[in-house]
C-alpha cells in the first residue's frame, strides 16, 4: 500500500470491510480457519470407533496419538486464525511502527510454525491410515472422516504456506520513510531568527559627523 507501514496505510484511516475481505491474506486466513474446523470436526465426530468392545479407538490404526494430534493442531489453528483475523482488522489503527513490526513478526512465526505442523500431521495421519487393516473398521465406519482429515491437512499446508509468504512480504515491505521519519532541516536554513543584524550594515547615528567636526572646531573664549 502506498505511503504505509508493513502493508497498511497511515494510522487512523477508516476501515473498509469490503476491501478487507478482498485481501488475499484475509481470504487465506478464512480458508485456513474452515480447514481447521473440518480436520478436528471430522476426527471428533467420526474419528473414533469401537469393535468387539466398549472402548473407542482411533480410526488411524487404533493409534489415539494420531487422532489427538489432528484435534490439537486443528483446534489451535482455529483460535489462531480468529486472533490474527482480529489483528488484521485492527492493524491499520496501530500508530506505532514498532508495534506493527511485532504483529507482522508474530504472524510470520505462527504461520511458518503451523505450516510445519500441518505437514507433520498430514504425513502422520496418512502413514497411520495406510497401515490400518481393512477389516478394522466395521461397515467402513470412520473411513470418510479419516480421508477428510487427511485431505484438509494437505489443504491447510498450502493455505498456511500462503499466509507465511504474505507475512514475509509485509515484513520485507517495512515502513515508508516518507511518513514515519522526520528529515532534519537543511544546514543553510535557520529554524528561527536571532534578531541580530549584521554588523557590516550598521550605520552611524545621524548628525554624528557634524557633531564630531563641531567639537573639533570649538575654542575656549579668552578671558
Amino acid at each position: 500500500m502506498e505511503g504505509g507501514a508493513y502493508g497498511a496505510g497511515k494510522a487512523g484511516s477508516a476501515v473498509d470491510p469490503i476491501s478487507f475481505l478482498k485481501q488475499p491474506q484475509t481470504i487465506l486466513r478464512i480458508f485456513s480457519w474452515i480447514f481447521s474446523i473440518v480436520v478436528f470436526g471430522s476426527i471428533v465426530n467420526e474419528g473414533y470407533v469401537n469393535k468387539d468392545s466398549n472402548n473407542l479407538y482411533c480410526v488411524f490404526n487404533k493409534n489415539n496419538n494420531a487422532c489427538n494430534y489432528g484435534i490439537a493442531i486443528g483446534t489451535f489453528a482455529f483460535f489462531v486464525c480468529i486472533l490474527f483475523l482480529t489483528l488484521d482488522l485492527y492493524f491499520p489503527q496501530i500508530s506505532s511502527v514498532k508495534d506493527r513490526k511485532y504483529v507482522v513478526l508474530a504472524d510470520l512465526g505462527f504461520s511458518g510454525l503451523w505450516t510445519f505442523l500441518w505437514f507433520v500431521g498430514f504425513c502422520f495421519l496418512e502413514n497411520q491410515w495406510q497401515i490400518t487393516p481393512s477389516d478394522y473398521l466395521p461397515l467402513n465406519q470412520g473411513a470418510d472422516a479419516a480421508r477428510a482429515a487427511i485431505a484438509f491437512c494437505f489443504f491447510s499446508i498450502l493455505s498456511w504456506a500462503g499466509l507465511t509468504l504474505k507475512a514475509w512480504q509485509r515484513y520485507m515491505l517495512g515502513a515508508d520513510s516518507s511518513l514515519f521519519s522526520q528529515d532534519p532541516l537543511d544546514a543553510g536554513q535557520a529554524p528561527f531568527s536571532t534578531g541580530i543584524e549584521n554588523t557590516e550594515t550598521f550605520q552611524s547615528p545621524p548628525f554624528a559627523e557634524n557633531l564630531d567636526t563641531t567639537s573639533k572646531g570649538y575654542q575656549m573664549p579668552p578671558y
